[in-house]
């Protein structure tokens, strides 16, 4: 089954720029803070993929509700088409990470209300949770399967170093390569609370 999108190209997207704002994150949020777009997302981190393979790796998101979803994310310019093709008629188009930022850093979170970081919250923790039992139904936990927890001692300015470490430590494994295979990493930061 190809995609049931016009055989006519869609245009190309301008020269991507952040988009920095609390306003911003708000609407990429409101965008992206869906369950089945957030699977998509996580899907499409660090590789670009087919409408067809996205199916293959959502079997249980019916096409015509995938389709839309991925529009909603181009749309938003979260998502963008890198290319596309013919096939039988119809348009494949493949899709790669757009200009806009799906993530909340510091900045937006300190400017935004609580309700709506526990409804981001809530939808990271279940986009995960679903990850975990597809893969858990799927197959036998491999060896690349795996959750634990630390402790960190951090001060104020240590965060923004700690997050570009990693960043630059992270950006070695993001290209496909033989024997590899996309891998999901998680995290999240949460403070303890305050001594009296």
């Amino acid at each position: 089954m190809t995609e049931p999108t016009p055989t006519t190209p869609e245009p190309g997207p301008t020269t991507p720029e952040p988009v920095e704002g609390t306003d911003s994150w708000r609407a990429t949020a409101d965008v992206v803070l869906h369950p089945v777009r957030l699977r998509i997302l996580q899907a499409v981190a660090g590789q670009e993929m087919t409408t067809a393979q996205l199916r293959r790796v959502m079997p249980d998101v019916a096409p015509a509700t995938l389709y839309r979803h991925v529009n909603a994310l181009l749309d938003a310019d979260i998502l963008t088409v890198v290319a596309q093709r013919q096939v039988r008629g119809a348009v494949e188009r493949t899709l790669g990470l757009g200009s806009r930022q799906a993530h909340a850093g510091p900045d937006a979170v300190g400017e935004v209300d609580v309700a709506q970081i526990r409804q981001a919250f809530r939808a990271f923790v279940g986009s995960v949770a679903g990850a975990v039992e597809q893969h858990l139904e799927q197959e036998s936990p491999s060896e690349l399967f795996g959750f634990s927890s630390t402790m960190l001692q951090l001060g104020p300015d240590e965060i923004a170093a700690l997050q570009q470490e990693l960043a630059e430590l992270l950006d070695r494994y993001r290209a496909p390569g033989e024997g590899r295979r996309p891998v999901m990493l998680s995290t999240v930061v949460v403070p303890s609370p305050r001594p009296d």
